[in-house]
């Protein structure tokens, strides 16, 4: 679909189309009494095989109801030349010319209109899902006259979320940033101050996103318009192929940074801050963090150090044409992080090792040296100088090269809860050829992590479907399959192949 939207819904707009469509939504789509559900089930069967399933749409032009997956819909469309067609299970409109589900804010706000009397006749909304609100989550909910009113014992924040055609690569991300909690501190208090002339902005959307994940609707959420802007302003990800979650993590982090550099240039008491040049959005706040690079010359051993901003880290895996690093299972730091190496199993805390562990250069790659004033050997490290409040691991599970191109599908074990202290700049002269002396350094209670969301891929290059594990208060953890939730127990999670690994900082520091 284009930004401008779809051309031939005007030539539905004719006579009383909109009674004609309020009459299809409340009879057929969101049946709101026990009288219009029995209509549906008797009404609601294909015209050509006589299903009730396989997605059924009717015309919006005549009295006609079509299997979509078995494109009856599409064969009526093509005879009659009517290009409009509604979906009766979600709702949504799709064009058959456009070959698209299409947006548009007349049809939309009927829709709304429509379903809100259908809830309303069920009583649906007064019950909540599985989130327990934090007492200054609770605060914020309480003053905020935009809020839905809540009391101590509610939860909420679980939503399905409609897969609109291999979308579920956003579905998963959508579901890890929303339950992120200071990015939900964050919208849920209103601070974003919108200084865009049109309604491109992300973060505006992510507002909205984040209103509906809370308002206590139990329905799954139709995240049409997240997926407008964010092919309108990443156009790389536009389309309806399958694309890469952790993709779509960065290009969604990169449109929230930039379209977050309005709230930047303000302090507290919304005046202008002194530095705009200095961004500390929220997307920076919570996910920035400082990698820092120590290239060593191997004969004036002078070290030259650079520090680099980082959203995630991305971990190669064993199984790799990378060499991965030879781990002596039971050796030192064997137990780092509580992991183990039971059935040599590669571990979270392996792989970090790995990432931080000195790299020698090699002949044909030598640097200018500034203390020697000539090229030299060198030897290379990363460590993190600065650890983010939301720490992203990417196992890079998708290897793409000239001559391969194929899954990794080895088992990484990862913790629930995580200790970066042995991977931070200040630790690495406890750090000898890649083992971890723990006796020098006591683990500092500041760099602990607790897991909080994963996301998993299954199936191949070719054909797959991401899903997502979320933790809600008190390490209640749920499946997100698109619009299926459902309960998930702590085994489930761990013994899950891991692809994105979210981790929450335990102790906050303020400035």
């Amino acid at each position: 679909m284009s930004p401008a939207g779809c051309s031939h819904v005007n030539a539905y707009k004719v006579d009383n189309w909109r009674q004609n469509l309020r009459v299809i939504y409340q009879c057929f789509v969101w049946s709101g009494n026990a009288e219009t559900r029995r209509r549906k089930a008797k009404a609601c069967i294909c015209h050509m095989c006589g299903a009730h399933l396989n997605r059924l749409h009717s015309c919006l032009s005549c009295v006609f109801f079509g299997c979509f997956t078995k494109k009856h819909i599409h064969e009526h469309a093509k005879n009659k030349r009517h290009n409009l067609a509604i979906d009766l299970l979600y709702g949504g409109i799709y064009c058959f010319v456009c070959q698209d589900y299409i947006y548009d804010k007349e049809m939309e706000q009927i829709a709304k209109e429509e379903q809100r009397k259908a809830w309303k006749l069920q009583g649906v909304g007064e019950k909540y899902s599985t989130w327990e609100p934090t007492k200054r989550e609770l605060e914020l909910l309480r003053h905020n006259p935009k809020r839905r009113k809540i009391t101590t014992n509610c939860t909420i924040g679980l939503r399905g979320l409609i897969n609109l055609g291999n979308t579920c690569f956003m579905n998963c991300i959508v579901q890890a940033l929303t339950h992120t909690p200071l990015l939900r501190d964050f919208f849920l208090s209103d601070r974003h101050k919108c200084e865009m002339q049109s309604n491109s902005c992300l973060v505006c959307e992510m507002s909205q996103l984040f209103q509906e994940f809370y308002s206590g609707h139990r329905w799954p959420h139709i995240p049409f318009r997240l997926l407008h802007l964010v092919w309108t302003h990443a156009r790389h990800l536009a389309g309806y192929e399958q694309q890469d979650a952790h993709e779509f993590l960065i290009a969604a982090l990169d449109v929230l940074h930039r379209h977050c550099k309005g709230d930047t240039t303000r302090d507290d008491n919304g005046k202008k801050a002194n530095n705009p040049n200095h961004c500390s959005c929220i997307i920076d706040q919570i996910f920035t963090g400082g990698l820092q690079s120590d290239v060593t010359c191997q004969v004036c051993h002078g070290v030259s150090t650079t520090i680099d901003p980082f959203w995630d880290i991305s971990l190669d895996l064993p199984g790799s044409s990378t060499p991965f690093w030879p781990l002596s299972p039971g050796g030192d730091g064997s137990t780092v992080n509580g992991e183990s190496h039971l059935s040599g199993a590669t571990t979270l805390t392996d792989c970090l090792r790995r990432f931080t562990r000195p790299e020698h250069l090699g002949s044909s790659a030598k640097i200018k040296c500034g203390g020697c004033h000539s090229y030299q050997e060198s030897t290379k490290q990363l460590t993190m100088k600065k650890l983010p409040i939301v720490a992203c691991f990417h196992l890079k599970r998708f290897e793409h090269s000239a001559k391969l191109r194929r899954k990794i599908t080895t088992y990484v074990s990862f913790p629930l809860e995580l200790d970066m202290t042995p991977f931070i700049a200040s630790s690495k002269e406890s750090r000898v050829n890649g083992h971890y002396q723990q006796t020098v350094e006591v683990l500092n209670n500041d760099n602990k992590y607790s897991l909080f969301a994963v996301v998993n891929h299954q199936g191949t290059l070719e054909s797959g479907h991401y899903t997502s594990f979320i933790r809600q208060h008190k390490d209640q953890w749920f499946k997100c399959d698109d619009a299926i939730i459902t309960k998930a127990s702590i085994k489930d999670v761990l013994d899950s192949e891991g692809y994105l690994l979210f981790y929450h900082k335990q102790f906050l520091e303020y400035e």
